[in-house]
């Protein structure tokens, strides 16, 4: 398909010309998210109250899939079929990258007016912010992201009472936890090797002993980063002895996310520390035992970020009503049903949140999110470096030795961070 193709419109609200105009009388609207998904209703519930607050505005929206938007945003976005508003992924290499070849409308004074800079935090509003080189954590603002992601510990409530065992309060009854069920023939902790959970595993541990400065020293350059500095070596260190006593299965080395998530389903692991995007399917997949979620009692901070976002291209037609329709996004209504439907609310208060898995969830997220908590993950500062962290962390796995995992993690991170100078 042509990417001048993507124009046609997939699924359009109202009747008439589908062709915007600069005149206010017609917006047009992209996103990529799954029909009846948490996102998608939430947005269907603020079109609806767009249209009910501009009744002289024609909606035309088209519901995109994540790899045209991916592959052709660049090209788009510089023609004169640009929407006014669509959701775009965060990050260097794309919203970056747009907004350094001119293609995004700075939104900093608008974000400022709006108030949308108060509703989101420092650390959620990285990834809408970049700097003149289209790097996250820049000064101006060209995304407004509506939600976020972060990874959280998932206990087994049942096992943790026909055990006896307490839940985590912090590290060191976190570790506790994990002796104790390896003492009565458990398995403590869900995994994945060959997929994100190991490498994010390691991360968190790193994380544990981490400052601001650290995670802004590897994942926005601000500093030298010292991979055999006592964080990471904290991080592998610890990843080997829960190893060596247990608290992991080496086994699971060649395991996708999918299984890890299947043993915690299971019952065959009472604790999995994974991402929030594995809730939904959590509360529909677990019929038999009672779970709970919390952040990760180990350290105060935790891989996530704010969520992927709007953006007004520069060419967009019709600004100030793109404005309004993600002002309406960033209401309380519409936070409420995002996480109403399981998602996890940048502005929403938890205690307006009915449902309580919701609510704890949400809880959650607004503990890291306001202690400053969110710190990316582990293969964002390089290109291609997912792979390497894969690697890494299946041959800690596999009785690699720490250190020489370290070496693995540095090599492709200073060959990187030196070509950018």
């Amino acid at each position: 398909m042509s990417a001048l193709a993507l124009v046609a419109p997939l699924a359009a609200c109202g009747g008439g010309s589908d062709t915007a105009e600069g005149d206010g009388k017609t917006l047009r609207l992209w996103h990529y998210e799954q029909e009846d998904g948490a996102l998608s209703n939430a947005w269907d519930a603020a079109i609806a109250e767009f249209k009910k607050t501009h009744p002289d505005v024609k909606v035309v929206f088209e519901r995109k899939t994540f790899e045209q938007i991916q592959q052709n945003a660049g090209m788009i976005l510089n023609s004169d079929k640009a929407p006014d508003v669509m959701e775009y992924n965060k990050g260097n290499a794309t919203t970056g990258l747009l907004a350094k070849q001119g293609l995004l409308t700075d939104l900093t004074a608008t974000a400022k007016e709006r108030g949308w800079d108060k509703k989101i935090s420092e650390s959620a509003s990285v990834t809408a912010r970049y700097d003149a080189n289209g790097e996250m954590g820049g000064d101006k603002w060209y995304g407004v992201p509506n939600y976020g992601e972060f990874v959280l510990a998932y206990y087994n409530d049942d096992l943790f009472k026909k055990h006896n065992i307490a839940k985590p309060t912090d590290l060191q009854s976190f570790e506790a936890a994990l002796a104790d069920f390896k003492a009565a023939g458990i398995t403590p902790l869900a995994n994945a090797g060959n997929d994100h959970p190991a490498g994010h595993w390691l991360y968190l541990l790193a994380l544990a002993k981490a400052d601001d400065a650290w995670v802004d020293n590897y994942q926005l350059y601000k500093g030298k980063v010292d991979f055999h500095g006592p964080e990471w070596t904290y991080a592998v260190e610890t990843y080997k002895d829960w190893l060596d006593k247990g608290y992991f299965e080496k086994k699971d080395v060649g395991l996708k996310g999918s299984d890890m998530t299947e043993q915690f389903v299971s019952q065959k692991r009472p604790i999995m520390v994974g991402g929030n995007w594995w809730f939904g399917g959590l509360t529909t997949d677990i019929t038999d035992f009672s779970w709970s979620t919390a952040p990760y009692p180990g350290s105060k901070k935790t891989l996530g970020s704010g969520g992927n976002h709007w953006v007004i291209p520069t060419k967009a037609k019709n600004k100030k009503l793109a404005e309004d329709f993600i002002d309406i996004t960033m209401s309380d209504r519409i936070q409420k049903i995002l996480g109403e439907e399981g998602n996890v609310p940048l502005a929403a208060k938890p205690d307006s949140i009915e449902n309580p898995k919701s609510r704890e969830l949400i809880t959650a997220f607004n503990t890291y999110q306001d202690g400053n908590g969110l710190a990316f993950y582990p293969d964002w500062p390089a290109p291609g470096y997912y792979d390497t962290w894969t690697g890494a962390t299946q041959n800690l796995m596999n009785g690699g030795k720490p250190h020489a995992v370290l070496d693995e993690l540095k090599a492709p991170y200073e060959k990187y961070t030196a070509s950018r100078r």
